[in-house]
């Protein structure tokens, strides 16, 4: 069974930085992407980042390619999110998920979620 555990939330002023973690694990093959989504209250979860762990490409979403970069260590299946020069705007519950059939960020086409972490960014 596919899990994925978020970590790495909390706190921080404007401008500061956060590293976020998503472990994963129960995957039978390794053709499957792990994404980064955040959803801010009264909005739509959007993608931010996403890894193809049979190549190890990655896309970062336009809007935070400057301050965003996402990373991954496969001998112990994590996916990283390092955010810098975060503002509030970034304030939102961040998800990782897992698409087993291809690379994308859209949320339709991931199977799975982790319960996903609060990140709050005070002004």
């Amino acid at each position: 069974e596919v899990q994925l555990v978020e970590s790495g939330g909390g706190l921080v002023q404007a401008g500061g930085s956060l590293r976020l973690s998503c472990a994963a694990s129960g995957f039978i093959f390794d053709t499957y992407t792990i994404g980064w989504f955040r959803q801010a209250p009264g909005k739509e979860r959007e993608g931010v980042a996403c890894f193809a762990r049979s190549d190890g490409a990655t896309y970062v979403a336009d809007s935070v390619k400057d301050r965003f970069t996402i990373s991954s260590d496969n001998a112990k299946n994590m996916v990283y999110l390092q955010m810098d020069n975060l503002n509030p705007g970034d304030t939102a519950v961040y998800y990782c998920g897992a698409d087993l059939q291809g690379m994308s960020l859209t949320v339709v086409d991931y199977e799975f979620w982790g319960q996903g972490t609060q990140v709050t960014v005070s002004s």
